[in-house]
């Protein structure tokens, strides 16, 4: 997600969630693609659910494919992001599985996301995003 103003430039929408630890680990939004939806659908819908913002589809950032252990057994995870562009609404904590949202420049996303495989997505947004202009 997106957004860009004169006065801060192209910033990106993250969801903070506090692991088992209590550390805050910041990332992407992100979420399962329901029954007859698209992931770009997903996208759209789990960016609103998670951040309060409404966005437009500009790109495809890419696929991360993982595993993690979820009670007790092994889980496997691909996620499908896009860039997108916010057009709405407003950031916001509201769901239950997110601590914090936050709107982070770009230039500051390699600093802040906790997951490499993201980082490097997140490489692609500037470069996608003049192209999209």
């Amino acid at each position: 997600m997106v957004a860009d103003d004169e006065v801060t430039g192209p910033r990106a929408a993250l969801i903070g969630r506090t692991d088992r630890r209590g550390r805050l680990l910041w990332s992407l939004p992100k979420g399962h693609i329901e029954q007859g939806e698209t992931p770009e659908d997903t996208a759209v819908r789990e960016v609103a659910e998670e951040t309060g913002i409404i966005g437009q589809v500009v790109a495809p950032l890419g696929i991360i494919d993982f595993w993690f252990v979820a009670d007790g057994r092994r889980v496997h995870k691909t996620v499908h992001h896009f860039l997108l562009r916010a057009i709405g609404g407003a950031l916001s904590d509201a769901d239950v599985e997110v601590t914090e949202v936050a709107w982070v420049p770009l230039t500051e996303l390699g600093g802040r996301l906790a997951y490499a495989d993201e980082r490097a997505l997140v490489e692609r947004a500037p470069g996608l995003l003049a192209d999209s202009a």
